[in-house]
């Protein structure tokens, strides 16, 4: 596929620059991204990276910033490129210190605008007459 995303973690490079994101989520598997709160808000994103990259490869870090202030608002999401390494990951630092600091992990919900719209269940559409 010639819209592949590949970060090594040792890449300078954190965030995915793509303008289809949709085709970025697609590349990983949907439990492989975790999101840690309760972060010092001095935290960086090359500090998440030398940290969590011990549970497994990261393909992206981004640590989520005010958008006037440029201040860390003490969370942050961490791709992994496979499931295990983000539950290991989730096994390992949850309620676990990071600069002096209990961090939560947990891992993250799909946002609606990744796989466009949320999945739909399998009940009767709204609109629609029954006919027996």
């Amino acid at each position: 596929m010639a819209n592949t995303v590949s970060f090594l973690a040792s890449s300078s490079s954190f965030t995915n620059k793509s303008p289809n994101s949709r085709i970025y989520c697609q590349n990983y598997p949907l439990a492989s991204k975790i999101i840690v709160k309760n972060l010092p808000f001095s935290a960086s994103e090359s500090r998440l990276l030398k940290e969590f990259s011990k549970y497994g490869q990261i393909a992206e870090v981004r640590l989520v910033k005010d958008e006037v202030r440029q201040k860390s608002k003490g969370f942050a999401f961490i791709q992994y490129t496979s499931q295990e390494a983000a539950l290991l990951a989730l096994e390992s630092m949850d309620y676990q210190l990071f600069d002096e600091r209990q961090v939560f992990v947990e891992l993250a919900k799909p946002r609606k605008s990744d796989f466009g719209g949320y999945p739909r269940t399998s009940g009767p559409l709204k609109n629609k007459a029954w006919q027996f």
